[in-house]
């Protein structure tokens, strides 16, 4: 299974925690790094077994899982930039005082009515949630929809589409097989996503790339290989140093 199935796949429990285990595995939900059970891991003086390793990898990589989850897409929270403003300085610990004065916004019982709003998105979203569930048992006709990265960017209409129309795009833009060349990159927006996504399956989770062996594994599939490792940052499916000096996969 993905990092982004176990992501969306994962409870509030386990998001809230940052990481799942799959079989023998610990994984973190927040960039697919994996720790196995059995093994101990050491970490400058001490040694810790795998939960506790990749509860440490989570807070010496990514902060905190608020940090993670806040900073998604405004449209994979549902938070406005106002709403997602205020969630970082309430997790910080400010006092309304303390907001109202930094966000330079009404008075302190103004605070309160956005903390009293939140809490009612709160409530909305847990009735949604149990609505949703409820519906799984009874919707025969809902299409499987590929899930969404949690590193996606600029999340859109382009992110709609089903398994089905997933392999169909695959076996018309790679006539021989997904690991061979890709036929064409000029493509409609929603089927490039779904290319880019399959060449992402060739770099390995967990590690570092200098750019020429981006580009080797990228000319793999595509002699373009300056616009296809573009758009796997753009995308989100990668990410980079700002120098450039350093490659490595996000989903």
């Amino acid at each position: 299974m993905s990092i982004s199935d176990l992501f969306w796949n994962a409870s509030a429990e386990q998001l809230k925690r940052g990481y799942v285990r799959d079989q023998d595995l610990y994984v973190c939900l927040l960039c697919g790094k994996t720790t196995e059970q059995g093994v101990v891991y050491p970490h400058g003086d001490a040694f810790y077994d795998a939960e506790r390793s990749l509860r440490h990898h989570i807070e010496q990589i990514h902060g905190s899982v608020f940090e993670f989850l806040v900073g998604l897409d405004k449209k994979l929270t549902g938070l406005t930039e106002h709403q997602n403003s205020l969630l970082r300085l309430f997790f910080q610990g400010k006092s309304d005082a303390e907001v109202q004065k930094e966000l330079s916004i009404g008075s302190a019982s103004t605070i309160r009515n956005h903390r009293f709003v939140l809490k009612e998105k709160e409530r909305q979203s847990k009735v949604f949630l149990t609505l949703m569930e409820l519906l799984k048992d009874k919707d025969k006709h809902a299409p499987a929809i590929v899930p969404v990265h949690a590193t996606a960017r600029m999340v859109d209409e382009r992110y709609n589409y089903t398994i089905e129309e997933a392999e169909q795009a695959l076996e018309k833009y790679f006539p021989e097989g997904t690991e061979g060349p890709l036929l064409k990159f000029d493509i409609q927006e929603k089927h490039r996503l779904i290319v880019l996504r399959e060449i992402a399956k060739r770099f390995k989770k967990d590690q570092n790339y200098t750019e020429k062996e981006v580009n080797r594994i990228i000319k793999t599939a595509y002699e373009d290989y300056a616009v296809i490792r573009r758009y796997l940052i753009e995308y989100g499916f990668m990410d980079r140093e700002p120098d450039g000096s350093r490659y490595w996969l996000k989903d």
